[in-house]
């Protein structure tokens, strides 16, 4: 018989985590307050004021987290697939009929409140995610599984990409983490990393170097994927010094009528049909993973310009050429990235203290109380404040990913690597931003940026995610 020990509802919920939770969200508040706080005001307690608007949300997540501990555990896995439907028509609504805020149609507007449903298609994504995969069938390495995965998966993010909110459509990305943990093999993950690193280099780079690039890429790559490397080295190191050395020889031979880089990419297309006899030959079928791969590329490379010219937006390319350094715009697409890291360096060590940031106070930092709070973090409470924050983070994620492993059903496990992967890439993303390391995206700290959308949507995934872990426990407390 249960004993009424066992009837509470944080009866086998890991307390360590809400603690951490609990923390992340009141240091927020505490950044809100000082980034948003107006010593002139009459009204101080007035919801005017962004940081009584978060006091209100903060409220709200918390009693929504109470009730995410109160349902059943099967309740999300039945719930996934009508969750998953409910969101992908939230999100068609708000293209069609949303307001437009910064340029991106995906919020819907209720009087002063605003909500928008792409951070509730986070939470329905990983739980239709979970449920896919946890099928008895179900394998990730079968086309048929993967395929179903991937439409799980596209199909929110196109839509969210359409709305003109590609920061939040590019966090879905992070579930490759999750089918990397759950068995997809290592080089099926590459073509997704070698598409950004490609996207990224065809700025950088001219033709002729990305081109000599590939196939040294491609060479070495295949030479170290299993046994018989010397001999794969040899032959495919021979053939592209062969292609090199015939292309500057057809370029002395006839200038101006055929350049170097159109000479290396014929010869470097004929001898692909010389790779492929000499791996049918050699029954090394591997070969063919990099040749598709080599071959993808050097499709993928002319669509980079339409993709940089046509789909994304104006602001959108002048911060990826801010980012890479190939313009400079210190009064507009730098501004942002700049004031931020003038506000975090000017920190130091222990920081200026509460409400005594002056380039937060005096708003040279746009955005100091959204994307950019992490400002107020290193301005106010210095490096020692930004490593306890960044810290607490870091270590709920770990504590996500033990929950998943601890787990005895797959469902709640992929789930929580779910939770884990979004944190993280939202974490990293919006950090990483702040100090110029990655372009700017419009990406919320988790638990930290002002917001009720984000603050209620990542209170959801979190307690997701304790709720099925205190299942788990439960059944281990009281089996013995």
């Amino acid at each position: 018989m249960t004993s009424n020990r066992h009837s509470g509802i944080f009866y086998g919920v890991d307390l360590w985590t809400v603690l951490l939770y609990v923390l992340i969200v009141l240091a927020g508040w505490l950044s809100i307050t000082s980034a948003s706080f107006d010593e002139g005001s009459a009204e101080l307690f007035s919801f005017s004021h962004f940081y009584m608007k978060q006091l209100l949300w903060i409220g709200m997540a918390w009693i929504t987290a109470l009730v995410v501990l109160l349902l059943d555990e099967r309740f999300y896995h039945m719930f996934a697939y009508p969750a998953y439907l409910m969101g992908i028509v939230l999100l068609l609504a708000a293209l069609l009929f949303g307001r437009e805020v910064n340029g991106a149609k995906a919020w819907f507007e209720f009087g002063s409140f605003r909500v928008q449903p792409a951070e509730f298609v986070k939470i329905a994504t990983a739980l239709a995610l979970a449920r896919v995969m946890s099928e008895y069938s179900f394998s990730i390495n079968r086309a048929g599984d993967l395929f179903r995965v991937g439409m799980v998966i596209c199909i929110p993010l196109f839509i969210i990409i359409l709305q003109n909110d590609t920061g939040s459509g590019i966090v879905l990305g992070s579930f490759l983490f999750v089918l990397y943990r759950e068995g997809l093999n290592k080089w099926l993950c590459i073509p997704v990393l070698l598409i950004a690193a490609l996207f990224i280099f065809s700025f950088l780079l001219s033709p002729m170097t990305l081109l000599v690039t590939l196939i040294l890429v491609c060479t070495f790559s295949e030479a170290m994927m299993n046994g018989m490397w010397r001999s794969r080295i040899v032959f495919l190191a021979a053939l592209a010094l062969a292609a090199i050395l015939l292309c500057l020889t057809a370029a002395l031979v006839a200038p101006g009528r055929l350049d170097i880089y159109h000479s290396l990419l014929i010869v470097t297309l004929l001898s692909l049909v010389f790779v492929a006899v000499y791996a049918y030959r050699s029954n090394l079928r591997n070969i063919y993973i990099t040749l598709g791969l080599f071959i993808g590329s050097m499709i993928f490379l002319p669509t980079t310009d339409y993709i940089f010219n046509s789909i994304l937006k104006q602001h959108q390319r002048d911060r990826i050429l801010s980012f890479l350094g190939i313009i400079s715009d210190p009064l507009g697409s730098d501004y942002n990235v700049n004031q931020a890291k003038i506000a975090i360096g000017s920190g130091n060590f222990w920081g200026k203290g509460f409400l005594e940031g002056t380039q937060i106070k005096y708003g040279f930092v746009p955005e100091r109380h959204t994307d950019f709070i992490f400002c107020t973090v290193g301005e106010e409470w210095g490096f020692l404040g930004a490593v306890v924050v960044l810290s607490l983070l870091c270590i709920l994620i770990l504590r996500l990913m033990r929950m998943g492993e601890r787990q005895q059903e797959p469902f709640g496990r992929i789930y929580c690597y779910c939770v884990a992967a979004i944190l993280l890439f939202h974490v990293l993303v919006n950090v990483g931003m702040t100090i110029g390391l990655m372009p700017v995206m419009g990406i919320p700290l988790p638990f930290m940026s002002y917001g009720g959308s984000s603050l209620i949507a990542f209170t959801i995934l979190l307690f997701i995610a304790v709720r099925l872990d205190a299942s788990t426990r439960q059944f281990s407390l009281t089996k013995f």
